[in-house]
């Protein structure tokens, strides 16, 4: 699915200009297709930038209110689809930094390259048999599928993706449950395709780490 279209979630028989000609004319029919189809996606977008469904859904609510407004102004430069996202995001950081504004620093986490994904104790030392090598791998879960269905793994999962370092988290939600390609990805953010690879690698490191032992306590 191209980019534009998972973003928007615009209609596959109408192109760009089609759509935003349509939203210009105030074609009620294709802002609520257009709405309906985006809107879980870009809820799910903004909660991974701040601490509540809430403020997600109010991120989304300001988000259209700027397309709407905006949409004259829309030039066709990037996708249509590339242009809301970028508003989402906007308006994501504005309130996420609002949030980040009122915790105490001692709550602020550090930032993406400061913190090692892996604990650097699971790893064998320098003076051992093999250095760099796992001293303690991550052991097979069992049964995994019926463990992460349930509903408690998945509050574990939501709890384990808001610790994620913001781009972290947000490269994940893209990749692992909105299912957006590497190349999508890499456009949308304007990311390199080696910062992606080493944000979500991070990313989903960490999100292990922190479910490791749930699930190995669930299998006790």
């Amino acid at each position: 699915m191209p980019a534009d279209q998972a973003i928007a979630g615009a209609p596959a028989a109408m192109s760009d200009e089609h759509i935003v000609a349509a939203l210009r004319a105030g074609d009620e029919r294709t802002f609520r297709e257009l709405f309906e189809r985006s809107y879980p996606m870009m809820k799910r977008v903004a909660r991974g930038y701040v601490a509540s469904d809430a403020v997600a859904e109010e991120i989304v609510q300001d988000t259209w209110m700027a397309i709407v407004t905006g949409i004259e102004r829309f030039e066709g430069r990037s996708a249509l689809g590339t242009w809301m996202f970028s508003i989402l995001t906007n308006q994501a950081k504005t309130h996420g930094a609002r949030e980040r504004r009122a915790l105490p620093f001692s709550s602020i986490t550090p930032a993406d390259v400061e913190a090692p994904a892996v604990d650097p104790d699971r790893f064998q030392r320098d003076d051992q048999a093999w250095p760099g090598h796992w001293a303690t791998p991550p052991r097979p879960w069992q049964k995994p599928e019926r463990r992460l269905l349930s509903l408690e793994a998945r509050e574990q999962l939501k709890e384990a993706l808001a610790q994620l370092p913001e781009r972290q988290r947000l490269i994940v939600v893209l990749r692992d449950i909105e299912g957006l390609s590497a190349e999508e990805v890499c456009d949308l953010l304007r990311l390199s395709q080696e910062n992606q690879r080493v944000l979500l690698h991070r990313g989903r490191s960490r999100v292990r780490a922190l479910l490791e032992e749930y699930l190995d306590g669930a299998d006790a």
